[in-house]
């Protein structure tokens, strides 16, 4: 698929950049890896993993400036786009900024990607924009229903866009796993509240289903992974057995329980092995047969939510996780 190809990733520093790239390299071979992003001090940290690989590139450069985007986008076949503000109290308390790059950054990823003749896009969205109750989520929920729009928007362009929804990182930054880790041997651990539940999913995990979105996608799809939940107080149970949990209450915009697929996607959902398929409620352009190819329309009133989800992850599970990335998530 990426043969000889040239990918750009948005936010391409991140957590999620820093596993789909030296993935993609060693899975794929691609002429060239674009790395955009806006802060300098972490793409030069990046390129010291790189040195030597005549395949990966660095671009400076934000998604709110459309002008460095075309620039950027010259050449390109597949873009990936993973930058966000994504920070829930941050973008809480600066929704003006969250706004920019979550919505107007991805209005003007699309318009290049059309322009420019990229083959194919996925952007990366959460848990959060499903049934969204904070500024992250809604921005999200906006920048999905724009790269699905955006498949009708391009017009008699060959350009296509899908979206890929996942929920909490195991081991990004920022995520509970590794805060955790930081502070077991305090003696103490906050815990929003004892009846919170996320969805948990490795990197690899998240990059893999990007891989399946780019090889299926025929354009507008909401790709859901089929992942474990886990209560937020077994999590702090088994990386810090002996520490107290002190319950400090729910951030601001934060939910109880997380969801992916919501009561009304359901009458657009289909399931499939190990994923669901949000098909567009808006889909005048290409087949919707070949959309749904093999997947089982699920029923009407389905929601795929952290609390009630079939699947949860064990003690066992998270306990080998971790020792399986001891060295990523800064465990010695």
């Amino acid at each position: 698929m990426f043969t000889n190809k040239t990918i750009l990733v948005t936010g391409g520093t991140g957590s999620f950049g820093n596993t789909f790239i030296p993935m993609t390299l060693e899975k794929y071979n691609p002429k060239k890896v674009i790395i955009y992003s806006r802060d300098e001090m972490k793409q030069w940290e990046m390129a010291k993993k790189f040195e030597g690989d005549p395949r990966v590139r660095f671009f400076i450069g934000d998604v709110r400036d459309k002008e460095r985007l075309y620039r950027a986008l010259d050449g390109v076949d597949y873009v990936v786009h993973a930058a966000a503000t994504k920070i829930v109290p941050i973008a809480e308390y600066n929704p003006f900024e969250c706004i920019k790059t979550n919505i107007i950054g991805a209005m003007n990823l699309i318009e290049a990607c059309i322009d420019k003749g990229v083959k194919r896009v996925v952007a990366l969205s959460t848990d959060k924009a499903s049934s969204p109750a904070n500024l992250y989520g809604a921005t999200k929920l906006a920048s999905d229903k724009v790269f699905v729009a955006g498949n009708s928007y391009a017009g008699g362009h060959d350009t296509r866009f899908s979206v890929v929804r996942y929920g909490n990182v195991m081991g990004s930054r920022g995520s509970v796993i590794p805060f955790f880790l930081s502070i077991k041997d305090k003696g103490v651990l906050p815990i929003t509240d004892e009846r919170m539940t996320r969805f948990m999913i490795s990197l690899e995990e998240g990059v893999e289903l990007v891989w399946h979105a780019f090889e299926d996608m025929v354009g507008g799809e909401i790709y859901v992974k089929k992942i474990p939940s886990m209560r937020v107080s077994d999590l702090a149970r088994v990386i810090a057995p002996d520490a107290k949990q002190e319950v400090v209450g729910i951030r601001p915009g934060e939910k109880l329980h997380e969801q992916m697929i919501s009561e009304e996607d359901s009458y657009y959902t289909y399931e499939y092995p190990e994923h669901y398929k949000i098909l567009p409620a808006i889909n005048n352009w290409g087949s919707c047969l070949e959309r749904i190819s093999d997947g089982k329309k699920v029923e009407e009133g389905f929601v795929y939510s952290s609390e009630t989800n079939a699947e949860w992850m064990s003690d066992e599970m998270l306990l080998a996780w971790i020792e399986a990335n001891r060295s990523k998530i800064g465990v010695i």
